[in-house]
């Protein structure tokens, strides 16, 4: 038999991926970004998030909201995110690191309707609900994070998010990642009940049990609330994920790489704004990104055009070293 010595560099590649983008392109996208945050800008609708960005040197426009942020400022927040997180559980099993190339796996959500599985009626769904789907999902092995399902649309409206969060709270051991809180003030209460189950806030800061999920709202705006609860998960060491939901054809470019630049902007502008609040602080790179549906007029999660922006998105992702969240399937 012929002998084969092995070979220097000889890379593998186990099952299936999509690159989308080159290096070169990815570059290119990159300083895109750059240059629309540095001269056009982004609209911020939070006066703490406008006073955080002026001391840092960005220009702020007080009149209209609009917040143009130097090069410098981006950069240096990328380079201080941290490129791993731990998304802790209740106990070492439950433990999830995400970054690099790890792939883990969260439900998604947060549906409003659902088939009642006993009746057979289209229903809204409800709190109970919630905790019935935490309870599936702690049950299944390859859910690794809880985001919850669906929404409790029977709770009071002003403290809906603080419901879910006691539903899902007291049905997982696994990770929990809220996304829809309400407010920063609501915030600073859900990382109480975390700290609760945790032992504290010492506690919960050391081992995350908890995190939140935000959204910039596209095209190029970090509303209040969203740039409130970035700042309160700073302070107190909670990961966000900072998540886009541009569409393509309507709130962004029609081209991939195009509505990626927006996509860009705004979850970089989030994650920008957590580190100057706290350097180092816990943030996720996180994308809904898709296409629009001029026929139905909907934003379709299950297109084949998401999962290429979702390839792109972690692709941007492992580019800048962040740990990285896409949805849909």
């Amino acid at each position: 038999m012929t002998k084969r010595n092995p070979q220097v560099y000889y890379p593998v590649k186990n099952g299936f991926s999509l690159d989308m983008f080159t290096e070169a392109e990815l570059r290119q996208i990159h300083n895109a970004t750059l240059e629309t945050l540095a001269t056009m800008g982004i609209h911020v609708t939070n006066e703490e998030a406008l006073d955080i960005f002026e001391n840092a040197g960005a220009k702020v426009n007080r009149s209209n909201g609009r917040v143009k942020i130097p090069s410098y400022i981006i950069e240096e927040a990328i380079q201080s995110a941290p490129p791993e997180l731990l998304l802790a559980g209740r106990t070492p099993e439950d433990d999830v690191v995400v970054g690099d190339s790890r792939v883990n796996f969260t439900t998604f959500g947060a549906g409003v309707k659902i088939y009642d599985y006993e009746t057979g009626e289209y229903r809204d769904t409800q709190k109970q609900d919630v905790a019935d789907t935490a309870k599936i999902a702690d049950y299944l092995d390859q859910v690794d994070i809880y985001s919850h399902a669906v929404s409790a649309i029977d709770a009071p409206r002003e403290n809906i998010d603080l419901h879910e969060a006691e539903a899902f709270l007291n049905n997982t051991t696994k990770h929990c990642m809220h996304i829809d809180l309400t407010c920063g003030e609501n915030a600073k209460k859900y990382f109480e009940m975390g700290a609760a189950v945790a032992g504290g806030m010492d506690e919960l800061r050391d081992r995350p049990l908890i995190s939140a999920l935000v959204c910039p709202q596209s095209p190029y705006e970090l509303h209040g609330d969203a740039a409130q609860i970035i700042i309160e998960c700073a302070r107190a060491g909670i990961p966000v994920n900072v998540l886009s939901m541009a569409m393509a054809g309507a709130t962004s470019a029609i081209t991939i790489a195009g509505t990626l630049v927006d996509h860009n902007a705004e979850v970089l502008s989030g994650i920008a704004l957590a580190q100057l609040v706290n350097k180092g602080a816990p943030v996720m790179y996180g994308s809904s990104t898709t296409i629009f549906d001029v026929a139905e007029s909907t934003a379709p999660v299950g297109s084949p055009e998401m999962g290429m922006c979702n390839a792109g998105v972690a692709r941007l992702a492992r580019y800048y070293n962040l740990p990285s969240y896409t949805a849909g399937g």
